[in-house]
């Protein structure tokens, strides 16, 4: 393996791993947004969960933060 494919994998490796932290902050994120609205909401027990999930799951059909 010549240097330059060894630099090659090198970066590959780092850009995949920093988009697997991104989609892991971004999921706590969501989690944690999705907790804070169902206490907001009054929910209790599994409410909480599921409505977390449910914001969780809506970040997959439409990305972003609006």
């Amino acid at each position: 393996m010549s240097q330059t494919d060894k630099r090659e994998k090198n970066f590959e490796d780092k850009h995949r791993h920093v988009r697997e932290l991104d989609f892991k902050v971004q999921g706590r994120c969501n989690k944690l947004l999705g907790v804070w609205g169902a206490e907001k909401l009054s929910c209790d027990g599994a409410a909480v969960e599921a409505y977390a999930k449910e914001v969780i799951a809506s970040d997959f059909d439409k990305p972003g933060d609006d």
